[in-house]
């Protein structure tokens, strides 16, 4: 399971070429019959949509919250394990971007535009209406603030974790594709190359244009709201329908520019436009009390925690604590695990280099904290103005309009037209963001793990995304997008499950190869004492580390190679500019690979009892001849070693191959 990277190949250049045409065109094919559906039956299709989620919910609700139980035990174990310490791409690998960016395009790509919907709405909806006890007491405030909470907390973005880990670590440390498939590798194989692996990708496409679709709705049934409230414009398809052609023509520019420059760049742009609403919320409201509230808040969401993730209002005397239950918890895990391919599939791309601890607490803690603290700014902040009697103005928008919450709750502080224009921005970028990364990702997973795609077929499937996102307004609004959530997700549960299997199988096959080549290491031939002491104190230039690699560890593999094949093994010797390599077996899944990569450092601060003649240099770095095996930087220099030594330390490196393989039972 290691090192199955293809070669390059040439960049595609048409909208079909280079893709997987069983997930291409199975996946538009099902979208389109979607679509076509929708818009020669609307009634039909609303009335399809309310008895699947009828029957969802009745039947199957006990999966979605279950299944979201195990994924958040499973990353949270995965985070406090030995596994932990595994990096998401080979040893040496480092962080593709910093905490900063990295954070900001987790929270951008992961729930902004519904924290923005749901932030005042979902809080004052509790409030009001209550699963059960008595609404708009202070008791019903407690727990819509907890409810709140629970939705928007660890289990969300654990589904995003299981996702983004699996892909992460069999793409990034073991050359897989990087699409859903490559997590069942260690489970079926070779095999995930066929229908098996088309099937889970389709459900991924399919599942993710729903999410997607649905974040796309919401955030158009808002800013539709946001206009007529400041401007006075009808709140109805026909203005929501070129709001999304305009939104989703502004996405197109973002994916024509890529991941690092137009999608990071809107990212931060939104984190520092949500800070600032927020900001703006906490200080011009009651600072002091949300304070109080955010504390009591997280106490009782940890003190619920275990009782709420397993809650089906079993035992409830009437049927009305579970038609909440299916529009809001598993509405809400639906959608997240819908999501999740996208999600998990951006945060994973972005993830390079880190170790899993810190992919895991992350991805659960820094965004779950930024949404506990959104939830206390403007959830408790619009109750509070009920609780005290300032004002029943947003309880009652969100009775009459939920899309409306946010702009009446706005209205209430001073420059509140001018701060609902500044929200409607926001809510556009966060569209922006989602409709550009969402299209990368369903490029990338329809291409087989390409990441290459022309910019044609990006554009494409945002259309596609903005398309789906007005079928499913014209036929049923909101009804339709919380079904759509909780139907496409129904599937791909069941791939998720699968898929934590596979990281567990894959992660504990490893921690058999970290043991075996722990325990059954021989020592390497070392040096007289004398050679070795020169070897700590010299920090060699590039042109002697090149020397040693051409006149010697070149010849090394070479000869230990010519040697393999006399014994009837496959084995070659690759050489490039900066490595040198041995593999042996290469097509085997579990090929041996040997290779001396010429690494730069910085010269260390002790360098100054080198020598005089050594220091006239006066470089500030220096290199080492690195030992790379298919995991990565073995994090030790055999420059200065002879051609004898070197080959003893290959040999000695491949019988802890063998015995790796003996106990894996390969």
């Amino acid at each position: 399971m290691t090192d199955h990277q293809a070669p390059p190949a040439a960049k595609p250049v048409g909208l079909t070429e280079g893709v997987n045409r069983s997930v291409f065109f199975g996946s538009v094919g099902i979208t389109l019959a979607f679509v076509l559906a929708g818009v020669l039956s609307p009634e039909g299709s609303a009335a399809l949509f309310k008895a699947v989620q009828s029957w969802i919910v009745s039947e199957l609700g006990w999966v979605y919250l279950l299944s979201v139980a195990i994924f958040l035990l499973f990353t949270l174990f995965l985070a406090v394990s030995n596994f932990g310490r595994i990096k998401l791409g080979p040893n040496h690998s480092e962080p593709d971007y910093s905490y900063g960016a990295w954070f900001s395009m987790l929270f951008a790509a992961g729930m902004g535009i519904g924290l923005v919907f749901f932030g005042v709405a979902e809080p004052v909806t509790h409030f009001a209406k209550p699963p059960v006890g008595d609404p708009e007491t202070i008791a019903a405030a407690r727990t819509a603030m907890e409810i709140s909470y629970f939705h928007w907390g660890l289990h969300a973005w654990a589904v995003y974790a299981v996702i983004g880990l699996s892909l992460a670590y069999f793409s990034f440390r073991h050359g897989l594709p990087l699409t859903m498939r490559s997590a069942l590798y260690p489970i079926i194989g070779e095999r995930i190359y066929g229908p098996i692996g088309n099937a889970v990708d389709i459900f991924a496409v399919i599942g993710t244009i729903f999410g997607v679709a649905t974040s796309l709705g919401l955030g158009v049934l808002q800013i539709n709201a946001g206009f007529s409230h400041v401007l006075g414009l009808p709140t109805s398809f026909w203005v929501q329908m070129p709001l999304i052609v305009v939104i989703t023509a502004m996405a197109t520019v973002s994916v024509a520019t890529g991941l690092d420059k137009g999608i990071k760049f809107l990212s931060n742009l939104n984190m520092i436009m949500a800070v600032a609403l927020m900001a703006f919320v906490f200080v011009m409201g009651p600072t002091t009390f949300l304070l109080r509230a955010f504390v009591q808040n997280f106490g009782a969401y940890l003190d619920q925690f275990v009782l709420r993730t397993f809650y089906m209002y079993a035992y409830a005397p009437d049927e009305r604590p579970g038609e909440w239950l299916g529009s809001w918890t598993l509405f809400y895990w639906g959608w997240w695990i819908a999501w999740s391919p996208f999600v998990g599939m951006f945060i994973a791309r972005i993830s390079r280099g880190r170790t899993i601890r810190q992919f895991v607490l992350g991805v659960l803690l820094v965004p779950t904290g930024f949404s506990f603290a959104w939830m206390t700014v403007f959830g408790d902040t619009a109750l509070g103005m009920h609780l005290t009697g300032a004002t029943r103005a947003v309880t009652d928008a969100v009775a009459q309009d939920v899309t409306l919450a946010l702009f009446v709750f706005l209205e209430q502080f001073p420059l509140g037209v001018y701060v609902s224009w500044f929200a409607m921005f926001l809510i556009v970028f966060f569209f922006v963001t989602g409709a550009d990364s969402s299209a990368l990702v369903i490029d990338t997973i329809t291409s087989g793990g390409r990441e290459d795609g022309p910019t044609a077929r990006r554009v494409f499937w945002a259309i596609l995304s903005g398309v789906i996102a007005m079928v499913l307004l014209w036929a049923g609004g909101l009804d339709a997008l919380q079904t759509a959530s909780i139907a496409g997700a129904l599937p791909f549960t069941f791939v998720m499950l699968i898929m934590c299997y596979g990281l567990w199988k894959g992660l504990a096959r490893e921690g058999i190869r970290q043991n075996a080549l722990t325990q059954t290491l021989r020592p390497r031939a070392t040096r007289n004492w004398q050679r070795q002491l020169q070897g700590i104190l010299n920090h060699p230039s590039r042109s002697e580390v090149t020397r040693f690699m051409d006149e010697t560890a070149r010849p090394a593999l070479e000869e230990v190679a010519e040697e393999l094949r006399k014994r009837d093994l496959l084995a070659e010797v690759d050489v490039r500019d900066d490595r040198i390599r041995l593999r042996v077996a290469p097509e085997a899944p579990e090929a041996f690979a040997y290779g001396i990569r010429m690494r730069r450092y910085d010269l260390p601060s002790y360098s100054f009892i080198e020598s005089a003649a050594r220091r006239r240099h006066e470089a500030d770095h220096y290199y080492r001849a690195e030992v790379f095996l298919a995991e990565g930087s073995q994090d030790y220099d055999v420059m200065g070693l002879s051609k004898e030594e070197l080959i003893q330390d290959v040999l000695s490196q491949y019988d802890r191959h063998f015995q790796f393989l003996h106990a894996a039972g390969a």
